[in-house]
């Protein structure tokens, strides 16, 4: 547990999740939820958070069925469901609006919530969304056939005897685009927590019928697709795609800029799919730009359409190693 930080858990009918607390450094601070991707926790958002404790009210949700929330009663690890439970959350807090951050997975349940529930989301912030591609990259394969029945069985004999050690590795190189940026602390750390989480008798479904939620959100259109759910959001929007990321394609940035109006864009080229964990500074900075530009929380709202993209690469090594 990051220093600062505690964890609660909010019960309601048929969904239970732990929430990861930071107190703001002063009271008054505009809400904000954190919302973490597929087979993450809302650990990965630890850095960012304490990084933007004197900028927002911070809270991050693990997921149902991941970090130390249970599964869903209902078994539903759709986009959709997730999405539900964001919004079931906040709005049983009653936090909304706040301003919206998501990583991966949670940035396609975020984006669901933006479109469907404007009311809850102040501004919308995307770290490597997983929006639909036409095109998979080949190092996402892996990922997408956890989803095909049966295949999570399959995997579980087959790395039956990778140590956690291993297996935490494998995750660091997937996701980060330099996995030396992992202290030893951390790595140390997140070895203990795959320990944990492989131990628990859900592990392997929740990842494959997350994985399965993904895919078949990929393949949904109409009104229900979530490139026109982008199309709908009316949340000023930040986008984050790192270069190096792995699992979801640089090349959506342009795509995603467009998509959503009014939205300012951030390219981190040496950046893999986790750029809040690998570089927070440059994360934050542009999320304060994006407060500063939009009333410093407030709440009030610019006209969208009258907000023009931005788009701002930076190169990795210009936040240090923090």
């Amino acid at each position: 547990m990051a220093e600062g930080e505690q964890l609660r858990t909010d019960r309601l009918p048929g969904l239970e999740m732990a929430v990861r607390v930071r107190p703001p450094v002063r009271t008054g601070l505009p809400p904000a939820l954190f919302v973490h991707g597929l087979g993450g926790s809302s650990q990965n958002w630890s850095a960012l958070m304490g990084r933007l404790a004197d900028s927002v009210d911070g809270e991050a949700v693990d997921l149902p069925g991941f970090g130390w929330s249970p599964p869903p009663a209902d078994r539903d690890y759709s986009v959709t469901g997730f999405a539900r439970a964001v919004i079931r959350h906040l709005d049983a807090a009653g936090r909304g609006p706040v301003h919206l951050f998501g990583n991966s997975l949670g940035g396609a349940a975020s984006t669901r919530v933006a479109a469907v529930r404007p009311d809850l989301v102040r501004t919308l912030t995307l770290v490597s969304p997983a929006l639909p591609e036409l095109r998979v990259q080949s190092s996402a394969v892996p990922t997408a056939l956890l989803a095909v029945p049966g295949m999570a069985g399959l995997l579980v004999r087959l790395t039956r005897g990778l140590s956690a050690e291993r297996r935490t590795r494998g995750v660091t190189e997937l996701c980060y685009g330099d996995p030396s940026r992992v202290t030893p602390e951390a790595f140390a750390a997140a070895v203990e927590e795959m320990e944990r989480r492989i131990a628990l008798p859900y592990f392997w479904d929740a990842l494959a019928r997350s994985s399965r939620g993904i895919v078949d959100a990929y393949t949904l259109g109409g009104q229900h697709g979530l490139w026109r759910q982008a199309q709908r959001v009316l949340a000023p929007t930040l986008l984050v795609y790192g270069g190096r990321d792995q699992l979801v394609s640089y090349r959506m940035a342009r795509k995603a800029a467009a998509a959503f109006r009014g939205s300012r864009l951030l390219c981190l080229p040496e950046a893999g799919h986790v750029a809040m964990m690998e570089h927070p500074e440059v994360v934050a900075a542009a999320f304060r730009e994006l407060l500063d530009a939009t009333g410093g929380g407030s709440g009030s709202r610019p006209d969208p359409a009258g907000t023009e993209h931005t788009v701002q690469t930076v190169n990795s090594d210009e936040d240090g190693k923090g």
